[in-house]
């Protein structure tokens, strides 16, 4: 069997991504500052739990009520918890099998009451045809502390797409 390549970050499915991290900050290194970024880095190792769990009450408790999401599939964006609820669901029911989800690259950049994240996101897994599926995206994602707790206030996901032919380019590709 050919291995599958990710033709956006170059993964091959067989080996599991490396995982950098970068950090910056807005202030000088104390430990507020490290309770943050200690405290985003936990959100987004969360996010990758409750998807492969198909858990969507545990994945959007991490989330403000008026979150902003871009995506890929379907509508392209949501607002707010429910109606993002609804449409991860679908796409968890896409899936047969666990959903096997790796990052690359991630970088965050935290200050007193909002932080970003980014970073490349790789889901692999089989689809309801029995036959091995997913992708390579790009994920930025904005936080802000409400009421003393780190929320998602915005979401985006992306992938790249050919200037001339204004086509979403090929996520997976066979070597």
């Amino acid at each position: 069997m050919l291995p599958i390549l990710c033709v956006f970050c170059g993964s091959d499915s067989r080996r599991s991504f490396s995982r950098r991290i970068a950090r910056q900050t807005f202030m000088k290194s104390d430990s507020s500052s490290n309770t943050n970024e200690a405290q985003i880095q936990t959100l987004m190792d969360e996010w990758v739990h409750a998807v492969e769990a198909r858990d969507s009450k545990r994945l959007l408790s991490n989330y403000a009520d008026d979150v902003l999401v871009y995506d890929l599939m379907q509508n392209h964006f949501y607002r707010g918890t429910e109606p993002y609820r609804r449409h991860m669901e679908g796409w968890f029911s896409a899936w047969q099998g666990p959903i096997h989800i790796e990052r690359k690259d991630l970088s965050l950049t935290v200050g007193e009451d909002v932080a970003f994240a980014n970073c490349l996101t790789k889901s692999s897994g089989t689809g309801l045809n029995g036959k091995p599926q997913g992708g390579c995206v790009r994920v930025t994602v904005g936080f802000r502390k409400i009421d003393g707790r780190w929320k998602a206030v915005h979401e985006h996901v992306s992938m790249p797409f050919d200037m001339e032919t204004m086509q979403a380019m090929p996520v997976l590709e066979k070597a």
